[in-house]
């Protein structure tokens, strides 16, 4: 069950002083992946089934969020870190709507925006006319999306060596892509913005162009999720990160206090052994708790739930 900070509660005749903008509540995400060579869609992984006789290919389930549970507000700009694998893109995938959780739930202030660096856009197109289909994406009328092109391509920098802008972005780096893709999410405020790993593609200057704009973004009354391994571009954007590792939330609190001490889990090999000890424990504790629910209460899938 979430609970709620102590600024969060209504005492006597207070009011909330914060709008909760994202309840994560228990949550429990679980999806089944293909192994082994088998995996692979291809005439000689059919052709292996045929010869061995086997009917189905081997798969295996794998439990990416365990028993998570925060509560975000509105002006929030939060930091997701953890080690590869750690279960952070997953747990963005489930707030997004995207993935359905095996139990828990997820509440949202609307439906949230997800960016990543496999946002898709239309290689064959131009940057500009991608740019002006993605604001129309977002909702904005035709004429506030047109408006809107020149500012974006100008943030993105992707005009800075040339005018690439009129290319098709086949012809774009990694980088420049990524830095398109964020440009075009950031020109609207967002109730929930969602970024993967998109501002670690970017050079100095563009981190700090995309830090101003999580900053307005916050004061616009919108909560941000910022998922990187730059531990510069958490501390730079965020005032609150939680790190994840092994699906599992292990903490939760002021960002210079929970980088610092994910650096020296890195970095050190005892604090790594002593941390990975306390994730088993915590993650044996959700199975517990997964599990008494399911006895105590008629089995559902999770859910998610958006305000509209």
């Amino acid at each position: 069950m979430v609970e709620f900070p102590d600024r969060g509660r209504l005492t006597g005749a207070q009011t909330y002083t914060r709008v909760p903008t994202v309840i994560v509540d228990n949550l429990h995400v679980v999806y089944k992946v293909h192994s082994g060579a088998a995996a692979a869609p291809s005439p000689v992984a059919a052709l292996r089934r045929i010869i061995t006789g086997s009917s189905r290919r081997a798969t295996r389930e794998v439990h990416a969020v365990r028993g998570v549970s925060f509560v975000a507000y509105e002006g929030d700009a939060i930091g997701l870190i953890g080690t590869n694998g750690s279960g952070k893109s997953t747990l963005l995938r489930a707030i997004a709507g995207l993935i359905p959780p095996k139990s828990g739930v997820v509440y949202t202030k609307r439906q949230p925006s997800l960016l990543s660096v496999n946002a898709v856009l239309l290689n064959d197109l131009p940057g500009e006319w991608n740019v002006l289909l993605g604001c129309l994406a977002m909702g904005m009328r035709k004429s506030e999306a047109q408006a809107k092109v020149k500012e974006i391509i100008e943030f993105s920098g992707i005009n800075e060596r040339g005018d690439f802008a009129s290319l098709p972005m086949r012809t774009y780096s990694s980088g420049m892509a990524a830095r398109l893709k964020f440009s075009i999410a950031a020109a609207k405020t967002h109730d929930v913005l969602l970024i993967d790993e998109a501002l670690a593609t970017g050079d100095a200057k563009f981190r700090q162009r995309s830090e101003r704009r999580v900053q307005e973004l916050r004061e616009g009354a919108g909560t941000v999720f910022l998922v990187s391994h730059d531990s510069k571009a958490i501390r730079g954007a965020c005032e609150r990160t939680i790190w994840l590792e092994s699906g599992v939330i292990h903490m939760d609190g002021p960002t210079d206090e929970v980088v610092d001490a994910y650096e020296a889990f890195v970095k050190d090999p005892k604090a790594r052994a002593r941390v990975q000890n306390e994730l088993k424990e915590k993650a044996a504790e959700a199975e517990k708790a997964a599990e008494a629910q399911q006895q105590a209460s008629p089995p559902r899938q999770g859910g998610r739930h958006a305000a509209r």
